[in-house]
């Protein structure tokens, strides 16, 4: 098993070093360096810290609990470092939208510690990869950590209760975590940029203009969750225990 666990993590760090050199340069949805001034910036920052705080409390707690939780929360960190990394041209805006993987990251450790992993992936991007940026990252893990990866957890969790099923829950979770994190990003743009009074048709022309794109994607992201997902159940159907104890903690 310890073998099984070394050779998962070194392919994730291949297929993260060979995806990062593939993509291309470009200015992902991410709230990039710059554009939010400095009060709104700092309340972000201050708004999203709890949430951090609780993943890491959260970490703790689940790995006193099993040790195939850090291979686990690393792989899937992995994941969505990659996934997030994966720009689409928006025409329109002269930018890219990307997938977020929060959704996925949601319902198998839960929303707490997929704040955590956003909080890294999005450290690592804004120095490494010119996405994002640090007087951002407040607002970025916020929208990306916080508002999809609840979104989708809360998702997953009722279409459970209503009785849709693992895949369509799954699928639900990936869709709105995705169309969720893109609206907080929206949001927190048009607070920021407009006028007084203004942000709500700022709010809906930001979320205009990458609509073409970020519906479709979403869409996508929705299939690969599931299909994630359901492969990974049949294969270690104990993660779900996981995601109990995350949410307990």
């Amino acid at each position: 098993m310890a073998d099984n666990t070394k050779n998962n993590i070194a392919m994730a760090v291949i297929v993260s070093a060979g995806m990062v050199a593939w993509t291309p340069e470009a200015e992902a949805m991410h709230i990039t360096e710059g554009i939010l001034p400095a009060s709104w910036a700092g309340l972000w920052f201050l708004v999203a810290a709890p949430f951090v705080f609780l993943g890491l409390r959260n970490l703790k707690v689940l790995s006193a609990g099993s040790a195939h939780v850090k291979p686990l929360i690393g792989l899937t960190g992995a994941a969505v470092f990659v996934i997030s990394c994966m720009p689409i041209p928006v025409p329109v805006v002269g930018s890219t939208a990307h997938p977020c993987g929060v959704g996925l990251a949601a319902i198998l450790l839960g929303p707490g510690i997929t704040t955590l992993i956003a909080s890294v992936a999005l450290t690592l991007q804004a120095l490494f990869l010119a996405h994002g940026g640090l007087t951002t990252l407040g607002a970025n893990t916020l929208s990306m950590g916080v508002i999809g990866g609840f979104a989708g957890y809360a998702v997953f969790h009722v279409g459970r209760r209503l009785g849709a099923g693992t895949w369509g829950s799954a699928f639900a979770a990936g869709l709105i975590a995705n169309w969720a994190t893109y609206s907080g990003t929206a949001l927190f743009m048009a607070l920021a940029l407009a006028r007084d009074g203004e942000w709500p048709s700022m709010f809906l022309a930001i979320l205009a203009a990458f609509a073409p794109t970020q519906v479709p994607l979403g869409v996508l992201e929705g299939f690969i969750t599931a299909g994630a997902y359901g492969f990974i159940m049949r294969r270690r159907p104990d993660v779900a225990d996981m995601n109990r104890v995350e949410v307990t903690a």
